[in-house]
């Protein structure tokens, strides 16, 4: 009834709209590695939660934008929150690698 006092102020994106931004976007998956292993979006670069959030200012540029991706969306959206309060340029990827319809790298 009061969905919108809890929207997100960052962007989202849905995960099967990926597919003509693969090579354009920095895509990061921010599953423990065993998970990426398992499978994930083409060109998406392996950053876990813990370490993405304690090392953002090392490892991303603040003049960038970056969409971030789980498996299902919770923790790519709680990481969106982190990034951007610290200044980064963020969008959520909604659905998550669980919701893929197109074909998982390993």
């Amino acid at each position: 009834m009061f969905d919108f006092l809890f929207k997100s102020s960052v962007n989202s994106v849905d995960v099967n709209e990926l597919d003509e931004l693969f090579g354009k976007i920095h895509l990061i998956d921010v599953r423990e590695p065993f998970e990426y292993k398992s499978g994930h979006l083409p060109t998406a670069k392996n950053l876990p939660v813990n370490k993405i959030v304690s090392e953002a200012e090392s490892l991303l540029d603040k003049s960038r934008e970056y969409h971030i991706i789980c498996q299902s969306g919770a923790r790519s959206s709680r990481v969106c929150g982190i990034l951007k309060e610290k200044g980064f340029n963020v969008v959520n990827v909604s659905g998550g690698t669980g919701h893929y319809r197109g074909t998982l790298k390993k």
